[in-house]
């Protein structure tokens, strides 16, 4: 038998995480990574965070699993938690960031068609887009890479180009049901959105009886310096997936609507086995307790500024490797002149340093939202060896 015990379609790397502290990961030889990836995004009290564990921990000696056949105070609790800091009405609980957009993918549908707008059924996404692994994630997305193998695609997908309100109004037509859109686009390069185009699609929704869904799997979760990316831009949307960060590494997932548009989601439509289980409200409560706080936030505003800052000033020390930084919050990219994924291999094979590869020749800087300068201060100098001793061919 050649195939390996773990179905081969990740190409994982020679780093064998064990062990967690704060910000680092401890290899099963001992070697300390400094962990600037996060989980991607996940991570984000970092590895020991003891408010955390607690909870974990003391919830399993309660009650981990009973199935949605019953009621779960532990669901509602957090549900109304989520509901009194957001937009949202009302909440369903998965297990990743691919079943919530899933779920809102659904939501978006049943909205149109429990009003009678059976014809409505296309959600116009934006190229470079990631929604997640399953079928209608991926045909939610443009990217070729993830369709090979996977085909035919699920139809009510068509894809406009990302900050571009004129390729959106052209794509627009009778099935038309709404927008599907990263607000900061995480695989696709930190790319964030301008306030017009996030604007404008709110009006063309508002305008038109549309679905403006927001993906904030990734730069949700105070991630940005805000507890969702949409406060950035003075609109709110009709129905939103989170996961990622929500669970402080837990799997957790959520899908957030308002009443209005949530109405199609009614008994029978859609479910989870594991979904709201009480020991994932647990972790979720925790993080929330940790995070949503203007203190909280506060922090990770100013530091995000603080470490671009320094990022800034240090790129342009290397103007042959580094064209800009961009993200907002501790959701950072440095957009590379040469091809990233060769450099952040370089720099946790040669430096212990975690960073994550994105589109767009994008080195993502994901910190655990806790960091601090003493973990600020050993990224800047492993990232300037790596820069200092990085042999590349020039573009």
């Amino acid at each position: 038998m050649s195939i390996t015990p773990l179905m081969p379609v990740y190409p994982r790397s020679g780093v064998r995480p064990v062990e967690g502290d704060h910000c680092h990961l401890i290899d099963e030889d001992g070697t300390r990574y400094l962990d600037f990836a996060s989980g991607i995004a996940v991570n984000l009290l970092g590895h020991s965070h003891e408010g955390l564990i607690n909870a974990i921990q003391a919830q399993a000696a309660k009650l981990m699993h009973v199935s949605n056949l019953y009621g779960s105070p532990q669901g509602e609790h957090l549900a109304q938690r989520l509901v009194e800091m957001t937009f949202a009405d009302t909440v369903f609980f998965t297990n990743s960031g691919a079943e919530a957009v899933e779920c809102a993918i659904k939501t978006a549908r049943a909205y149109h068609q429990h009003v009678g707008n059976d014809h409505k059924f296309e959600l116009i996404t934006f190229k470079n887009a990631f929604h997640g692994r399953t079928m209608a994630t991926i045909s939610a997305s443009n990217q070729e890479k993830m369709h090979k193998g996977f085909l035919p695609l699920l139809a009510g997908f068509k894809y406009a180009e990302f900050d571009d309100l004129d390729s959106a109004k052209a794509l627009m037509g009778p099935n038309t049901a709404g927008f599907l859109i990263e607000p900061i686009q995480g695989e696709g390069g930190i790319r964030p959105a301008s306030d017009d185009f996030i604007k404008g699609l709110r009006a063309l929704c508002d305008e038109h009886d549309l679905m403006l869904v927001f993906d904030e799997v990734q730069c949700g979760v105070a991630r940005t310096g805000k507890l969702y990316a949409y406060e950035h831009y003075g609109v709110t949307p009709d129905i939103m997936a989170t996961a990622k960060g929500i669970g402080g590494g837990f799997p957790l997932g959520a899908c957030l609507a308002t009443e209005h548009a949530a109405r199609g989601m009614v008994i029978g439509t859609h479910g989870s086995t594991y979904g709201g289980n009480p020991l994932a409200m647990a972790a979720g409560e925790a993080v929330l307790d940790a995070v949503a706080n203007q203190t909280f936030l506060d922090a990770v505003a100013e530091k995000g500024e603080r470490l671009r800052s320094r990022l800034e000033q240090f790129i342009g020390n290397y103007p042959e490797l580094f064209e800009c930084v961009r993200g907002k919050g501790l959701m950072l990219g440095l957009k590379m002149k040469v091809e990233a994924r060769p450099f952040y291999v370089h720099l946790r094979d040669n430096h212990r340093l975690l960073t994550v590869a994105a589109g767009d020749n994008t080195l993502r800087v994901l910190p655990p939202l806790v960091a601090g300068d003493e973990e600020f201060d050993e990224f800047l100098d492993k990232l300037s060896a790596g820069a200092a001793d990085y042999v590349f061919e020039p573009a």
